[in-house]
C-alpha cells in the first residue's frame, strides 16, 4: 500500500508530481530547495529526531566539528535562500576576510595578508544547517518525515524505473512511498549500492583514497575582553615530516572552535591535556596560546573518517530512472580541506540545471534525468577531487592512489605558489580564490602568475623563516 501525499497541483514535471529525498543533511536539504522549483511536493525522510534549535544528532557526528561554508558555497546559499546571509549576521556568525583576518601558517611560512572582498559567515554546521530547516518549513509543499528509515527501493514491473522507497519508523511496520525522483542524499553511509544490487543492478565501483588522518575539536567561550587582530588561525601540516596542524575560529555566540589535526595516522588524542599538548607541539604555540586560559564548554570529540571516496554512479552502463544520488552519497571529501558543504551546493545546482533542461526536452518525463545528472555532477566534481586527493598524495601512508610524476609536478608548482603567497599579498589572494571554489585551479597557471613562479623558481634567495 502506498501512502498518499497531498500534492499542490501546478504543472511543473506532471501533474500532482512528487520527489523523495533520502536525508536531511546539508546536501539534502540543498537538494530540496531546488526540487521544490520543479515538483509539486516532496518529502524528505531522516533516520533522526531533528531539533528545533541548533543541536548536534546522532546521524551527523562530524557537526561537532568545524564546518567551512567557502566562499562559492556561501554565494550558492544566497541564490537559493535569498537574505540568508543577513540571517546568519543577525544570529551572531561573524563575517571574516579570509586574506586579511585568518592567519595562514603555509609550509613554507605565515601567509602575507591583506584586505580583499574574499568575506564569509563565519558559524558553526549546527547553526547553518538549522536555519536551511526553518526556512525550508516555511514551503507548504514539503514534508518532513523524521525518525523514519529508508529500507529499500521500490520498482516498476520492467524493474526500469523507481517508483518509490520502503520505509519504516520505530513505531510502524514497514510500508511504501510512492515518488516520480527519489534523491539518495543520505550521506557517507548511503545504502544505495545495496539497495540497486538487491532489484538487480550492479553497484558502481568506488574509488578510496585514505591518509589516515583525524580530527579533535574543543568548543571554548571567548574569554572576556580578548584582543586580537586575527578572526581564525590555520596551521598546516608539512609533509613527510610533520604530520599535525591545527584550525582556530571564531563562530557564532562569542564562541572559538578549537580543532587539532593529524595525519599519517598520528592521530591527535580527546582528552583535555591530551588535547592542548597536541595543539603546543605545532609549528607554531599560537592556538595554544589563544585557547590555554579559555574555558572549555564541551568535551573533546574525535572524528576518523577522513578518506576520500567515489562512488562512480556516472560509470555505469545501466540504472534505472527517477533515482539519482548526490553529495557525499556519491562523492565524500577529506572534510580537512572544507570542500563538503560547498561541493553539495554546486550538485544542487547541477541538478536545478539537469532539470530544467528535462522540461525543456520531455515536461512530462524524466527519462534520461538519472544517466545525465550522475554524468555532469561527476564533471563538478572533478576539480575539488583532484585538488583534495593529490594533497593527500603527499603523504607515503595514503592508501588508494600512487604519486605520478604528473601529481609530482603539480606538488612542485603549488610549493612554488605557496612560498610566493609569504612575500606575494596578490599571489596569496590568487591562491585563496582557489581554495574559496570562486576560482578554478587553471586560474593559478595564468600567464602572469606563471611568469612570477618562473622567476622565483629560478631565484636561489631563502626560505623565509616560519614566524610571527
Amino acid at each position: 500500500m502506498f501512502t498518499k501525499v497531498n500534492c499542490k497541483t501546478i504543472n511543473r514535471i506532471g501533474k500532482n508530481s512528487h520527489a523523495v529525498v533520502i536525508g536531511a543533511g546539508m546536501s539534502g536539504l540543498l537538494a530540496s530547495r531546488v526540487l521544490l522549483e520543479h515538483f509539486d511536493c516532496e518529502t524528505i525522510i531522516e533516520r533522526d529526531r531533528l531539533p528545533q534549535q541548533p543541536e548536534t544528532r546522532r546521524g551527523v557526528p562530524q557537526a561537532n566539528h568545524v564546518h567551512t561554508l567557502l566562499l562559492q558555497g556561501q554565494q550558492i546559499l544566497e541564490q537559493l535562500f535569498p537574505g540568508i546571509e543577513a540571517e546568519l549576521t543577525t544570529g551572531g556568525a561573524p563575517s571574516v576576510d579570509w586574506s586579511s583576518e585568518y592567519y595562514f601558517l603555509n609550509v613554507w611560512g605565515w601567509a602575507s595578508l591583506s584586505p580583499s572582498d574574499l568575506i564569509t559567515r563565519s558559524c558553526s554546521r549546527n547553526f547553518l544547517e538549522c536555519l536551511v530547516r526553518k526556512r525550508l518549513s516555511s514551503y507548504t509543499n514539503l514534508k518532513f518525515i523524521t525518525a523514519t528509515q529508508v529500507r529499500g527501493l521500490v520498482s516498476d514491473e520492467s524493474n526500469s524505473k523507481i517508483t518509490g522507497v520502503q520505509i519504516s519508523s520505530h513505531k510502524e511496520s514497514e510500508e511504501q512511498l510512492a515518488a516520480d525522483l527519489v534523491v539518495d542524499a543520505s550521506g557517507r553511509n548511503s545504502l544505495l549500492p545495496k539497495w540497486l544490487e538487491k532489484i538487480g543492478y550492479q553497484a558502481p565501483r568506488q574509488t578510496v583514497i585514505n591518509s589516515f588522518g583525524g580530527y579533535s575539536t574543543c568548543w571554548y567561550e571567548v574569554p572576556e575582553n580578548y584582543q586580537a587582530d586575527w578572526k581564525g588561525i590555520v596551521v598546516a601540516t608539512k609533509p613527510p615530516q610533520d604530520k599535525r596542524g591545527g584550525f582556530l575560529c571564531l563562530v557564532e555566540g562569542n564562541r572559538w572552535a578549537a580543532t587539532a589535526i593529524g595525519t599519517a595516522k598520528d592521530y591527535p588524542p580527546t582528552d583535555q591535556d591530551g588535547f592542548m599538548e597536541f595543539l603546543r607541539s605545532l609549528r607554531t604555540p599560537l592556538i595554544y596560546e589563544a585557547i590555554k586560559d579559555a574555558r572549555p564548554i564541551s568535551p573533546v570529540y574525535g572524528y576518523r573518517r577522513m578518506e576520500n571516496s567515489w562512488n562512480h554512479y556516472e560509470k555505469l552502463s545501466k540504472l534505472p530512472e527517477g533515482l539519482i544520488a548526490i553529495g557525499d552519497a556519491v562523492c565524500a571529501f577529506n572534510p580537512h580541506y572544507g570542500q563538503g558543504m560547498t561541493v553539495s551546493a554546486l550538485g544542487a545546482l547541477t541538478l536545478d540545471l539537469c532539470l530544467r533542461e528535462q522540461l525543456q526536452r520531455s515536461p512530462d518525463s524524466l527519462r534520461g534525468l538519472t544517466k545525465r545528472f550522475q554524468s555532469k555532477l561527476a564533471k563538478r566534481l572533478k576539480n575539488p577531487w583532484l585538488m583534495t586527493t593529490s594533497e593527500d598524495c603527499r603523504w607515503e601512508t595514503t592508501k588508494g592512489r600512487q604519486m605520478n610524476i604528473l601529481t609530482k609536478l603539480m606538488h612542485g608548482y603549488m610549493d612554488q605558489i605557496l612560498l610566493l603567497s609569504v612575500k606575494d599579498a596578490k599571489i596569496y589572494k590568487k591562491f585563496l580564490e582557489v581554495v574559496l571554489m570562486v576560482k578554478a585551479p587553471q586560474s593559478l597557471f595564468a600567464p602572469n602568475i606563471l611568469a612570477k613562479v618562473l622567476m622565483h623558481s629560478l631565484d636561489s634567495s631563502t626560505v623565509p623563516q616560519q614566524t610571527k
